[in-house]
């Protein structure tokens, strides 16, 4: 199928407030780090861009510059978009930049060659605990090898990244290990598995929806709001591994509310439209163990090798989530829709890396929309599609109020539950109850389980 990635707009709501984790997860004013606060002299001034504007010059300057691109990330302090230039005999190509808007910055790998680099190593290294993703901001591949790769496989490894030459990779090792952790941001149950809705959408067809991780649905078909509920949607498509980590997932009645938004358990946030992933944007992440967490993209056009197999195409962060967190949303402050949690290591106390399915090229495959359609109309007014309350009842506030999210059942701090996973506890005491959809919170006892040792699932 085809992955073709789609240009997006800018989105017109704010969200407002940034994370902080904590007991609880709070949105709180919060500025980012910097990236790359330096300015150069060049003839004319740099535009001064918010992250969706940015992304929208990010995805026309390949085309602008040609073959002397290099890739492009966003200086979050200086608030300009920094492209990548390989002048060669083009004299220019600095120039076409500038007028675009974007901040240059000379250097020697050009995007077709990074490109060419991340070939070799699928074609030589491809191995278990092992990911790779360009990264714009050192203009090289970074190379990741999770604690699982030894002996024999780091030493091919290794040759490989050398073989590619001085300045095209840098090699680290991760002391996790790489897995697909099932779950973001209300809690779904299949079986013994927990995982977590992303967005809600609307389908082909018309019928009401959810985006999720390909890999959730390896736990089950027929998914429930509840632990041991009574299904409530039937996936309808799924893909993992391969060109991606994605699925649709059809809620069974066609009446079902599908709000579009992120319920972060103090807030929520509406999700206006898909967009595209920009390195240095600021992105936050809802999930069912460890609810709220923020960060920032690190590298795109990622390549993970996951036990259970190869996955392309994913976006690299350095955004925390843990066993249960699958599948969820990845956003921005601004209500873009940018990711689905697919797996990574470590965790929310020391860290590490994780990778994320882009919704737009999900949306695209599915043939999904965000939004309002058929069946799908929004509870009390709102905009149907992405979000995480989903299936609210008409005559109720989704999720039996705002606090209803992010597996707030009235047990979600409990066993295995992350920082921020009872931000909405006591959301209507049980927010899988009467009238309330996929998204209404984890029910009672979500982040109970105990994580089987593949950590594909959250065991129940």
């Amino acid at each position: 199928m085809s992955h073709k990635r789609i240009p997006k707009r800018k989105a017109a709501i704010a969200a407002g407030g940034v994370v902080a984790l904590g007991a609880a997860a709070i949105l709180l004013p919060h500025a980012n780090a910097s990236q790359d606060g330096s300015s150069g002299g060049t003839a004319a001034a740099p535009k001064t861009l918010k992250a969706g504007d940015a992304s929208d010059l990010a995805s026309q300057l390949p085309g602008l510059l040609g073959e002397a691109f290099g890739g492009s990330y966003y200086d979050s302090a200086g608030k300009q978009l920094v492209v990548n230039v390989v002048p060669g005999d083009d004299n220019d190509v600095i120039g076409r930049a500038q007028a675009a808007g974007a901040k240059v910055r000379e250097v020697e790998n050009s995007w077709s060659e990074l490109q060419n680099g991340a070939s070799t190593l699928k074609s030589q290294a491809t191995i278990a605990g092992t990911s790779w993703s360009i990264d714009p901001r050192t203009n090289k591949l970074l190379v990741t090898a999770d604690s699982s790769v030894t002996g024999a496989k780091w030493e091919r490894l290794e040759s490989t990244v050398r073989s590619l030459g001085s300045g095209m990779a840098t090699l680290k090792k991760s002391s996790g290990t790489f897995k697909p952790l099932v779950s973001g941001g209300d809690a779904i149950f299949a079986g013994g598995s927990r995982c977590s809705l992303g967005f809600n959408v609307t389908a082909g067809d018309g019928s009401p929806a959810f985006l999720t991780a390909g890999h959730c649905t390896l736990g089950g078909n027929e998914w429930s709001d509840t632990q041991g509920g009574q299904p409530i949607a039937t996936v309808d498509q799924s893909t993992f591994p391969g060109d991606g980590d994605f699925a649709l997932v059809k809620y069974d009645d066609p009446a079902t509310e599908a709000p579009s938004d992120v319920n972060t358990g103090n807030q929520t946030v509406q999700i206006t439209e898909a967009a595209e992933a920009t390195v240095g944007q600021e992105v936050f992440r809802m999930g069912s163990t460890t609810g709220l967490a923020d960060g920032q993209v690190l590298g795109l056009d990622a390549t993970v090798n996951y036990p259970e197999g190869t996955v392309t195409g994913l976006i690299q962060t350095n955004v925390c989530a843990e066993p249960g967190d699958s599948g969820g949303s990845l956003f921005t402050r601004d209500g873009l829709a940018i990711g689905l949690t697919s797996g990574g290591s470590g965790d929310c106390t020391v860290g590490g890396e994780t990778f994320f399915q882009p919704v737009t090229t999900a949306l695209e495959a599915v043939g999904a929309t965000l939004g309002a359609g058929g069946g799908a109309g929004a509870g009390a007014g709102q905009e149907a599609g992405a979000g995480e309350e989903a299936g609210a009842g008409a005559g109720q506030e989704a999720g039996a109020g705002e606090e209803a999210g992010a597996g707030a059942g009235q047990e979600a701090g409990g066993e295995g539950a992350g920082a921020g996973a009872g931000a909405g506890a006591g959301a209507g005491q049980e927010a899988g109850g009467e009238g309330a959809g996929a998204g209404a919170g984890a029910g009672q006892g979500a982040g109970q389980g105990v994580e089987d040792n593949s950590g594909l699932t959250e065991s129940r």
